[in-house]
């Protein structure tokens, strides 16, 4: 009767073998399917967020502001970038204002 035997290099190559099997098959993606669906988020926040989708279709002009009054609103928003108002401290707002002996804001004498 014959046995079959191996030898060590063989099943280095067996092992290698399918190790690279693994490594290629985590390698595999489900790209094709994602690409699918690619943007739809987007497309929905976009399409939830429009009131009107039919407003370019409207060409009558626009009534409620005159001209003076959009052309000033126009310039103080574009002022705004260059200089933009000054913001309060937040960590000052009721520092050192409380007087007397609880300690309480707005417990002293005015």
């Amino acid at each position: 009767m014959h046995t079959l035997t191996f030898k060590p290099s063989t099943y280095k190559l067996v092992l290698a073998t399918l190790f690279g099997t693994v490594v290629l098959a985590g390698c595999a993606t489900n790209t094709p399917y994602i690409d699918q669906h690619f943007g739809e988020a987007v497309n929905a926040a976009k399409a939830q967020q429009t009131i009107n989708p039919d407003a370019s279709q409207n060409t009558d002009p626009v009534a409620g502001v005159d001209g003076q009054a959009a052309n000033a609103a126009i310039d103080r928003y574009h002022k705004s970038f260059v200089q933009p108002p000054v913001t309060p401290n937040v960590f000052n707002i009721g520092v050192g204002a409380s007087t007397g002996s609880s300690g309480a804001m707005g417990s002293g004498t005015r």
